[in-house]
């Protein structure tokens, strides 16, 4: 059984001239290289959401459920990424 198989695919015109691109500079050596590049890394920030999910979400998820006072507002979570801001800018 092959390890590879063709696909058809079309791209949007802004995207298949990047494609290209990657490849007459040599960075890849074929339009296949480079799509495959691209679903790597797609897999990769997908894994990386799922591991944010299950750790840092169902962490914090879990919390508040075991102490509901730690619960904010929107207008609390508003105003402090305003002072947050504030901060940053400030420096």
């Amino acid at each position: 059984m092959r390890a590879t198989r063709q696909l058809s695919i079309t791209l949007p015109q802004e995207m298949a001239v990047a494609v290209r691109q990657r490849v007459e500079s040599g960075d890849y050596a074929s339009d296949s290289e480079v799509v495959r590049e691209g679903l790597r890394a797609l897999a990769e920030r997908e894994r990386a959401v799922e591991h944010w999910l299950r750790t840092d979400v169902v962490s914090a998820y879990e919390k508040l459920r075991a102490d509901p006072s730690r619960a904010r507002t929107i207008a609390q979570v508003r105003e402090k990424l305003r002072h947050t801001r504030e901060a940053i800018e400030q420096e």
